[in-house]
Parts: structure tokens; C-alpha cells; sequence
């Protein structure tokens, strides 16, 4: 009885008055009472708890249980010691009545937000125990107590595999519907899926023949790189020619109120900006929600997206289930499943799209979104060309963050024809990606080379020469800024000297302007 009474913290917990109930539980005879406590557990969990498990968990948590109720009777009811313990043969009925052990075993359900506290009230009354104080709050009780059993769960070496058996459960199991079985929502799976659709860099339009270069792990030459805050029109389009800037109106490609004496202005607010690492404006949900990441052709926005997706599908799994679920929606796919009838909305498209990367559960996946528990991309608003579709697409999008308001959503697109009123009226932030600067492009062209090149010599010999055509010109140092051209420089560099390749790209970038 002892080492019971030790596990469960009572014999630390000094000036306890109803150590009495606890011994008497800690004998044998007793430990039904922790198995009908622990059903408030998930009934598929529960059967795999060990009987320690079980006796472990009820006994701290009764333990909690009176302690906050003789803290109440004696803080707030400022009852005298031997005035607590006329209440001892009280509780111990109490806590033995069918309905007071439900509510308590409620507690242990980590999807729990709440606990019954008039039942526990008319329990009391319905037994006809001794009546408490006036000043007594069952609400209270109840409310400390779920807090204080599911901070046990989360920091008792002892019972967090009983949390982690709990979200595991919620990720994998299969859920029923009217229309039969539905898909699951298995997390491990989905890693996996995502590893094998964005795992490896994406070079399929470029020539890469007798390299592996397209095994290149996209997680492993990933560079982070800097946006700066765009409050209000695009600082890109203000530096575009007048005469390309007027037929952009005329084609209803940038928004027309915008004046040309205006522009300067904006772009010296824009260039005001502090410029930050975009990964460092993602991980601050609590300032930025909502997030329009705009870029170049090239720039790196949908790398981005797509290193954030793995950077949670290489995590291991006990670390999985305490990170936000990325849910990477690549607008162009989204919209073909809906133009072929498959998906009306997002869920629906991870619950059975053949474009989604794996099929969850939209059951589950809407207890997910909202408890906030998923980060929520939506890649290449600008991939989505028909001006109308474009439109329903951002009412989607709007609609769903007021439906999920706890989910932090972020939204690419390019810079040329992106309108950015409503969704500034649904409270996004727009950031610009920045170019490369020439440490990250030194750093680019170092870990590019240590991943692609196995003669020591030859390395050190390419990595010195792009590094040097690209120091040697200007324009070459401009176009390494975007990582695609970078990527392709790195290729190309392989085989070749730089400049006459770099000419006729450098031609190419011209003719686009």
C-alpha cells in the first residue's frame, strides 16, 4: 500500500487531510474503481493499458481531485482543519457514485474541453451528503481538475504514453460513415506521401542527364530567404517601365487606382521595410496568421512551401503529433479536382481527390482545424488563371479562414497580376521574397557542390569557377539571386564555362521584361 500511496504523490504532499481515502483505494480490493475512472478514456485506448497503467493514472488523479477540493474547503470556505475532516466518509462516497467517476474519468480524454460540474452538484445533493459551504464552486473544482489531470498526462513519465496512445488514436483509426468506410487519417502515412511528392528537388525541365542531380534531398540545399512587409501596392510592379505599367492596366493585370505620381512614395515606404528571414515571420503564428508570400518566377515560394511539408514529415513521430499538420494545397490541383467534380471544397479535396498528396479523413480533419492543430498553405493563386475561378478560389479561402480561425494559413503567388485587396480585407500580411543575397548564394554553391560531386579536386575546382563568374559580372550576380537561375548556373557550370550560357539567359530575362 505504501509504494502506492508514493507513486501517487501522497506521501509528499504534506498536511494532506484525506490521505484516508487513498489508502483504503490503495488496497486491492479497491482497483475497480481506477479501471471505471479510466474509461473516460477513449473505450480502443483504454484496452490497451496495462493494469498499471490504469492504477498509476486513477490514483494521481483522485489524488488531485481532493486535494482541490480540501484546498477549496480551507482557502475559500476558510474551514478549520478538524472541520475538513468531517467530510473524509463523505467524499469517500461520493467518489464511489457511478456519475461522479464518469465525470471524473472525463478528464483523462484529451479531446475534453469541459467537465459536468452541476452533475457533480446534484451528486452531492442526490446522495444526501453533508452540505457544503455557500462559498464552495464546483465549477472551479471541475475546471482546475481537468487542467491538472491533463498536465499530468502531458508531464508524468509515467502517463504521457497515455496522451501519445490518445493522438495516435485520433491519427489512425479508421472512422465509419453513413456510406461505408472512409479514408483514414493516418499520419505516418501522409509523411510518407509527402516525402515521396516534394522529398527531391524538382529539375524535371532541366537537363540533368548522367547526374543524379533529381535525388538531391529538396530539405538538404533548401536555403531560407528574406521577405520584407509589403503594406500596400506591390514594390516590383512600381519599378516596372511606365509604358509596360499602362499595358498591364489596360489588360487588368494591376489595379488601375494606382497613380503613377503615387509610386515613388510606396516604393520608398516598401524599401523601409526591415527585411527578415521568411522563416522566422512563419514561426511567429501569433503575428502572423495570415500570411500572401509574393515572388518572382523562380523566387522560391513554392520550395518554401514545400520545405516546410517536409520539415514535418522528417520529424519523428512522438515529435509529429505535438507540431501543427502542414496541409499543402497546390491551387492549380485543387481546381482541376473541382472542375472534375471530385472535391467541392478543401477538405473534401484531402478526403478523396486524386491530387492530394494522401487522403485524410475529413472527420478528423476538421477536429484538427479547429483546434488550430494545422498549418494550412494554399500554393500559386496565380497558377489559377481564369480571372473568375481565381476569385472563387479567394472567397474559398476567406470562407475558410472565418471557419478555422485558430489554423495560421499562408497563400504564394506571383507578383505580376496579383490583386491584393481582399485578402488584405480578410487581414493577410504580404511579404515579398527578397533575392538571394551573396552569403546565401555562397552558401547555395557550397552544400550544391558538397551534395554533387564525389572527385574532391573537380569539386573545388567547378565550385571556384561559378563562384568566380559570378563575382566577375554583374548581371550574372543579379540572376544568381533568383535560386532557379542559380540552380541552372550550377548545372550548366558542370560542363561549361558560364559566360556564353549565362548571355543567353541573361537575353531571355531581358525579353520577358
Amino acid at each position: 500500500m505504501l509504494e502506492w500511496l508514493t507513486i501517487w504523490g501522497v506521501t509528499q504532499a504534506a498536511g494532506f487531510i484525506f490521505k484516508p481515502i487513498l489508502e483504503d483505494l490503495a488496497k486491492d480490493a479497491a482497483k475497480d474503481w481506477a479501471k471505471d475512472l479510466l474509461k473516460g478514456i477513449p473505450g480502443k485506448i483504454f484496452q490497451k493499458l496495462k493494469k498499471e497503467d490504469i492504477e498509476i493514472a486513477a490514483g494521481k488523479a483522485l489524488k488531485e481531485f481532493l486535494q482541490l477540493m480540501q484546498q477549496q474547503l480551507k482557502a475559500r470556505c476558510k474551514l478549520a482543519e478538524t472541520e475538513i475532516k468531517e467530510y473524509t466518509t463523505d467524499i469517500q462516497k461520493f467518489i464511489s457514485d457511478k456519475p461522479v467517476i464518469e465525470i471524473l474519468g472525463k478528464a483523462f480524454d484529451i479531446n475534453c474541453e469541459s467537465l459536468d460540474a452541476k452533475t457533480l452538484e446534484d451528486s452531492w445533493n442526490r446522495l444526501q451528503l453533508k452540505p457544503l459551504p455557500f462559498k464552495f464552486k464546483w465549477q472551479s473544482i471541475t475546471e482546475q481538475y481537468l487542467t491538472q489531470v491533463q498536465e499530468l498526462l502531458l508531464d508524468s513519465k509515467d502517463l504521457y504514453h497515455i496522451l501519445e496512445l490518445q493522438k495516435l488514436s485520433d491519427i489512425e483509426i479508421n472512422t465509419k460513415e453513413i456510406a461505408g468506410v472512409v479514408p483514414e487519417f493516418n499520419l505516418v502515412k501522409y509523411q510518407e506521401g509527402i516525402r515521396e511528392r516534394y522529398g527531391n528537388l524538382k529539375l524535371d525541365s532541366l537537363d540533368t542527364s548522367g547526374y543524379a542531380y533529381n535525388e538531391l534531398k529538396l530539405w538538404r540545399i533548401f536555403t531560407a530567404q528574406n521577405v520584407r512587409e509589403a503594406h500596400q501596392v506591390l514594390p516590383q510592379v512600381h519599378e516596372l517601365p511606365k509604358e509596360h505599367l499602362r499595358r498591364l492596366r489596360e489588360s487588368d493585370q494591376v489595379e488601375a487606382e494606382v497613380e503613377l505620381e503615387d509610386l515613388e512614395r510606396h516604393k520608398r515606404v516598401y524599401f523601409e521595410q526591415p527585411i527578415r528571414s521568411v522563416l522566422d515571420v512563419v514561426n511567429k503564428k501569433q503575428d502572423y496568421k495570415y500570411i500572401v508570400i509574393l515572388g518572382d518566377p523562380g523566387s522560391g515560394k513554392s520550395t518554401l512551401l514545400q520545405f516546410l511539408a517536409l520539415n514535418w514529415a522528417e520529424s519523428p513521430l512522438n515529435n509529429v503529433i505535438l507540431l501543427p499538420i502542414p496541409l499543402l494545397i497546390e491551387l492549380r490541383t485543387y481546381m482541376r479536382g473541382r472542375e472534375d467534380k471530385e472535391c467541392n471544397n478543401f477538405l473534401e479535396f484531402f478526403h478523396q481527390c486524386s491530387g492530394a498528396v494522401h487522403h485524410l479523413n475529413q472527420l478528423e480533419l476538421d477536429k484538427q482545424l479547429k483546434a488550430g492543430n494545422v498549418l494550412v498553405m494554399f500554393d500559386g493563386l496565380d497558377e489559377v488563371f481564369d480571372p473568375g475561378k481565381r476569385e472563387d478560389v479567394i472567397t474559398d479561402i476567406h470562407r475558410f479562414t472565418n471557419d478555422y480561425p485558430d489554423v495560421q494559413v499562408i497563400v504564394t503567388s506571383r507578383i505580376i497580376g496579383y490583386k491584393p485587396q481582399r485578402l488584405l480585407n480578410a487581414e493577410f500580411r504580404h511579404f515579398i521574397l527578397q533575392d538571394l543575397d551573396s552569403e546565401q548564394i555562397q552558401d547555395f554553391i557550397y552544400r550544391w557542390h558538397e551534395l554533387t560531386f564525389t572527385d574532391a579536386v573537380d569539386k573545388v575546382r567547378k565550385r571556384e569557377r561559378l563562384q568566380r563568374g559570378i563575382e566577375a559580372s554583374k548581371s550574372i550576380a543579379e540572376l544568381a539571386g533568383n535560386p532557379l537561375l542559380l540552380t541552372m548556373m550550377a548545372i550548366l557550370n558542370r560542363n561549361q564555362e558560364l559566360p556564353r550560357m549565362i548571355t543567353t539567359m541573361c537575353e531571355m530575362q531581358q525579353s520577358k521584361n
